[in-house]
């Protein structure tokens, strides 16, 4: 019976151990978590994103600003913009800097071993032909499509292509090169007649008209003494060309040609051939600093060549009679 008190005591502590055993439990997890953490260090950072491949550029001839056809190209007038290689078309103007990417260069895909061969063959047929146009076309820097004349209307920051402007010496570069509304004809001329060659492509000039104007009364056969006349029947016209030439080198003093082609409105046309068929023609070289006055006809008289010849016969004498 000594023994019994002590049975309630010992059910009243078990709950309480329970209590403390479970906090016991708990602080233990939470320390090791603690511990464990500490073990490992500091978070690892991140993985850093793979660095995205730079996507190769090119540099291609583009429109600085709006061009209207008939518009003659400064240096103004074209810049350089960068242009994705794998968007190159042969057709652009490259700086030639970096060259067309390889088909090899290509991923390609998993394909039958014939079939792979002739993608392959077919990949490298047409990179050949891509690189035969870009050679034809031709790279080079700005200043050789300076002066070259627009075809057809090009936007700003439009590529420039070889359809769509006319440089000097090309087909229809002539009739690019016109002003709206005027005419290129051609004169015979000789190195005499065209101040020494030293008249090129582009200078302004004035065409003298000669003639021989016969005595009054003077008898047939006699003419050959006749005196010559002269006059200014054009002024300050363009030469457009000098035989073929259009555009002369950077290094030419001097261009001998067989013809001159001059920029002249229609109506002073008709009056230029019908000038030509009257005597011989010369150019006259004017100044740069007198190119600012009027252009064409001069609207006098074309020189004493314009005096006509009329044969009398008095008596079955022929007799040549000069009337103005």
């Amino acid at each position: 019976m000594s023994g019994s008190p002590r049975l309630p005591e010992i059910v009243w502590m078990k709950p309480a151990r329970i209590v403390v055993l479970c906090i016991a439990a708990v602080s233990a997890l939470g320390l090791a978590l603690v511990v464990r953490a500490m073990g490992q260090g500091e978070p690892a950072a991140p993985a850093a994103a793979a660095p995205v491949e730079a996507r190769p550029m090119a540099k291609i001839l583009v429109a600085a600003r709006d061009l209207e056809p008939g518009k003659r190209l400064t240096d103004g007038d074209l810049s350089w913009k960068d242009w994705p290689v794998d968007q190159l078309n042969p057709a652009f103007i490259s700086d030639g800097s970096v060259p067309l990417p390889a088909a090899a260069d290509k991923p390609a895909e998993a394909k039958p071993a014939d079939e792979k061969a002739v993608a392959d063959k077919t990949a490298g047929a047409v990179q050949r032909v891509g690189e035969a146009a870009g050679r034809l076309v031709g790279t080079g820097v700005k200043s050789d499509y300076v002066g070259s004349v627009v075809r057809e209307p090009i936007l700003a920051g439009e590529p420039i292509v070889a359809r769509k402007i006319v440089r000097a010496g090309d087909s229809g570069y002539l009739a690019a090169y016109l002003e709206p509304g005027m005419r290129a004809m051609a004169i015979a001329v000789t190195v005499e007649s065209a101040a020494g060659g030293f008249i090129l492509p582009g200078d302004r000039v004035d065409v003298v008209l000669t003639t021989q104007k016969e005595s009054t009364g003077s008898v047939e056969g006699a003419g050959s003494g006749g005196k010559y006349s002269s006059a200014t029947v054009m002024q300050n016209v363009k030469v457009l060309a000098i035989d073929q030439s259009t555009r002369v080198g950077d290094d030419a003093q001097a261009v001998v040609g067989a013809t001159a082609t001059l920029e002249v409105r229609p109506q002073d046309a008709v009056l230029l051939a019908q000038a030509k068929s009257e005597g011989e023609l010369s150019l006259s070289l004017r100044s740069y600093a007198d190119t600012a006055g009027p252009s064409g006809a001069t609207g006098a008289p074309q020189a004493a060549a314009l005096t006509r010849n009329v044969r009398v016969y008095r008596g079955g004498t022929p007799e040549t009679v000069v009337t103005p």
